[in-house]
């Protein structure tokens, strides 16, 4: 899957849009910086519709700092005239630095104190692009000011809050993983200290976790592989029958696979 779109559920409608990698020393605390930016005619309103990642977010805007608590459902933002966005997806090793319990955040903004990191980012964002520039260099000097914040502010993982990194990449990667028992014993740990670790460094449950990254690999499919049939894809990801993948998308999304597929393709 390409990760530039995972988790948008209509890239052909967003705005210019640029998903960044995080530094290497910073991997196991930011997944990347991500970066919208729009210009849109008077009257016009863009909706960008997300099933958002199970995490919390770090965004700067021209009015401030905020931190995105998890999201339990389908999420939308409409945009409006111009501007721009510099966010970061925390991994969960980051997560107590900015809260001790995530779960209070689910479905909330909430703004966060970070003056020094506004300043920067606005002045990197607000910087007039020269004739050979693409607006390139002020989306690089953003995500470096962003980077640079997190170096200077979080502190490297300690065991336990990399045990729940190794937790989120193992239900990301393994689709074949669908229960908690299986990934406790992928990990070596009881099925008690994952859920621990998901309360602690996420705000959600492991259970709740495992479903969002099967629905995330559901709707990328439905979207860029038309011909594949829906029971297919509710096979190999685990789900007992077309029906089950069906009543997950109406759960979370509000419409059905089918729906979805119709909507997303181009007109």
């Amino acid at each position: 899957m390409d990760e530039q779109w995972r988790g948008t559920l209509y890239p052909a409608r967003l705005p210019t849009f640029h998903r960044l990698p995080a530094l290497p020393e910073l991997a196991d605390r930011i997944r990347w910086v991500w970066i919208p930016e729009w210009n849109l005619a008077p009257g016009r309103v863009s909706r960008q519709e997300l099933l958002p990642f199970p995490a919390l977010n770090f965004v700067v805007q021209p009015d401030g700092v905020t931190l995105s608590g998890p999201a339990t459902r389908r999420a939308h933002r409409d945009l409006r005239g111009s501007g721009w966005a510099v966010g970061a997806l925390l991994r969960p090793a980051a997560v107590p630095a900015f809260t001790a319990n995530p779960g209070a955040l689910l479905d909330t903004e909430i703004p966060f104190p970070a003056p020094d990191l506004h300043a920067a980012v606005i002045a990197a964002m607000s910087a007039e692009p020269n004739a050979k520039d693409d607006g390139g260099r002020h989306r690089a000097q953003a995500a470096a000011a962003v980077v640079r914040w997190f170096r200077d502010h979080l502190p490297p993982p300690a065991p336990e809050a990399a045990l729940a990194n190794r937790l989120e990449e193992l239900i990301q990667a393994d689709t074949a993983l669908t229960r908690v028992d299986q990934a406790a014993g992928q990990l070596g740990v009881s099925v008690r200290t994952l859920q621990r670790l998901a309360r602690r460094y996420v705000g959600l449950p492991p259970l709740a976790m495992i479903r969002r990254y099967r629905l995330q690999e559901a709707a990328e499919r439905l979207r860029t592989e038309p011909g594949l049939a829906i029971a297919d894809i509710a096979a190999e990801l685990g789900y007992a029958d077309h029906a089950h993948l069906t009543a997950a998308f109406r759960d979370v999304l509000g419409f059905t696979p089918s729906g979805y597929r119709r909507s997303s393709q181009p007109d």
